[in-house]
């Protein structure tokens, strides 16, 4: 429970939910701490208002749970102060889909994250055989993402990190090549260049900050020829929530930049989704959890060493 903004949620007893009219009873079973959450505790996200107006209250707000008839969902949208991050919690009737049989609870419930991978279809338009870089890819995300690429058949992957023992990992999973984005500025900017090759047809950007800006800039062409169009996807910003854009980035470069809910709608999102989790189903989409029991969620939620294993708590 978060008792103040800032704060870090604390496992005690809270009254049990009580449904009202169209509403329903989740039994949780997993719940992934993201980024977001953890933001929202913070009080840095623009969204978080809507899910700490009321203190106490109880953070996360999807996660995979049992329905009153036992079917497992994936579940979102629960009702303030109620969280995801609890024995039960209370949802809109609707706001679940079933999870496929035979995918553990707490790799299901990560595999949402798979669908910012999507992105490069939904709202890049990315068609088989274009070249993807993946700026962040040695995160959960990142590490998503580039699965996603190569099972979307992506002609060439490029992925970037900070630590060049997890880049090797991505390399693993299906990234062609991969830059260390903690070098000088000039180093970072030719080897994007270098990594390039006849151009980025799409960028999936979990960083944003320092890292986008150099890679705009190296994608300036020098001279007068025409740019090969680049799709520049917004998803995150590990890296820094800002950047200084200069104007002839977008003028002479061929780069658009739109953010990962371009072309998403509910339709879209359910389709996402199910291709994730058929993926998962075959193997062919995989993820490290961190398992961790709700009474232990004091010391958990703070960890910083989980290096592209996702945090997941099972009450």
């Amino acid at each position: 429970m978060l008792h103040e903004i800032g704060g870090v949620p604390r496992y005690e007893d809270f009254p049990d939910p009580v449904a009202g009219d169209d509403e329903v009873i989740i039994e949780v079973k997993a719940v992934a701490v993201e980024h977001v959450d953890r933001r929202i505790a913070a009080g840095t996200h623009y969204a978080g208002r809507q899910y700490t107006a009321q203190l106490p209250a109880i953070p996360a707000f999807d996660g995979v749970g049992a329905l009153p008839d036992g079917t497992l969902v994936g579940f979102g949208n629960p009702r303030p102060p109620y969280g995801a991050l609890a024995e039960r919690t209370v949802v809109p009737e609707g706001a679940y889909l079933p999870i496929a049989e035979g995918i553990d609870p707490a790799v299901a419930t990560v595999l949402g994250t798979a669908v910012t991978g999507m992105a490069i279809r939904t709202a890049a338009g990315f068609v088989a055989g274009e070249t993807v870089l993946v700026q962040g890819a040695t995160g959960v995300a990142g590490r998503l993402a580039v699965q996603v690429a190569r099972l979307l058949g992506a002609g060439r992957i490029v992925a970037t990190g900070r630590d060049d023992e997890q880049l090797r990992a991505v390399r693993a999973l299906g990234a062609d090549t991969v830059l260390n984005t903690a070098v000088p500025d000039d180093a970072l900017a030719q080897a994007y260049l270098e990594a390039k090759e006849d151009g980025y047809d799409v960028v999936l950007d979990y960083l944003w900050g320092r890292p986008t800006e150099i890679l705009l800039r190296s994608l300036v062409p020098r001279t007068f020829a025409f740019p090969k169009p680049t799709r520049l996807i917004q998803v995150g910003e590990a890296a820094g929530e800002a950047l200084v854009l200069a104007a002839e980035s977008l003028r002479t470069s061929g780069v658009e930049i739109c953010g990962a809910a371009r072309g998403l709608g509910p339709r879209a999102m359910q389709e996402a989704y199910g291709q994730v989790v058929a993926w998962a189903r075959t193997g062919e989409l995989t993820v490290d959890v961190t398992k961790v029991p709700l009474r232990d969620i004091e010391a958990a939620w703070p960890r910083t060493d989980l290096r592209g294993s996702r945090l997941v708590v099972v009450p």
